[in-house]
């Protein structure tokens, strides 16, 4: 499967890092590395770990440290939804994997499962089909930069380092 570090890498420069909770540009509330206050929330368990209530973390937002236990967390849910509904996630290579969490975690596994003629030309390993159409959804029109250099990705099954949030 995908190396966890380099995806940790992307997500953060993709999402960003911000300790305090803010609207992301849905309007929904947002902490860390793209933790989705509304949909997610934080645990009972995660609190416990962090050693905060809620209105805690909303008052006084939480550490760096903190948004990285939260996002293994995430990353570990995503990978989990994601290989249940589309086990072909295990057959199109590492750095195509990292695509697809990538995309998953950014919009969700049921939003990301709706790419219908993505994932037929993944199930006919055609990455440049599969590309096109990342390219051709509302997705990629809100997301910019992010969805070309995952497109590029996903076609080439080469990775290339985003240097900036996009």
């Amino acid at each position: 499967m995908f190396d966890e570090d380099i995806l940790i890498k992307q997500l953060t420069i993709h999402e960003g890092i911000i300790l305090h909770v803010y609207k992301d540009s849905l309007g929904i509330d947002t902490i860390g590395i793209g933790r989705n206050l509304k949909d997610r929330g934080i645990s009972k368990f995660e609190l416990g770990i962090l050693n905060k209530t809620i209105e805690e973390v909303y008052e006084n937002g939480i550490t760096e440290k903190d948004a990285h236990f939260l996002l293994k967390n995430d990353i570990a849910i995503v990978e989990k939804e994601l290989l249940k509904v589309k086990p072909i996630t295990n057959d199109i290579g590492v750095i195509r994997q990292l695509v697809l969490m990538d995309m998953a975690f950014n919009m969700g596994v049921p939003r990301l499962c709706k790419f219908i003629n993505m994932w037929a030309a993944l199930e006919q390993h055609d990455y440049n089909k599969a590309a096109e159409e990342m390219l051709d959804s509302r997705w990629a029109r809100q997301v910019k930069t992010r969805a070309v250099k995952l497109a590029h990705s996903m076609q080439h099954g080469t990775y290339i380092y985003i240097k900036e949030k996009g």
